[in-house]
């Protein structure tokens, strides 16, 4: 029974990895400055310091905002995950009897 509690740990373990929301995180920046780049590129502009500062921190906060709501779906689907498992369990077991 110790096995099986460690292989679930595990199990968990890579569900928590599989979704690192840290590395959307970190590439937020990059994305908004890209994307200011390449507006500029297109358009043949060049936009002002402060312009590009107030873009990218905006184009940021839109972003961010997107993987607040990832992290959000990504609770309820575990969470669903969970009460289908155990839904699951409590089928099995009454049929048992």
């Amino acid at each position: 029974m110790a096995d099986a509690a460690k292989d679930m740990e595990a199990r968990i373990g890579k569900i928590r990895d599989s979704a690192d929301f840290n590395v959307a995180g970190d590439n937020i920046v990059d994305i908004a400055e890209f994307t200011v780049e390449k507006h500029e590129f297109r358009n043949g502009v060049t936009l002002s310091a402060e312009t590009r500062e107030r873009a990218v921190a905006e184009i940021m906060d839109v972003l961010w905002r997107r993987v607040e709501q990832l992290r959000a779906r990504r609770q309820q689907v575990l969470a669903d995950m969970f009460n289908a498992a155990e839904a699951t369990l409590n089928d099995v077991l009454s049929q048992r009897k």
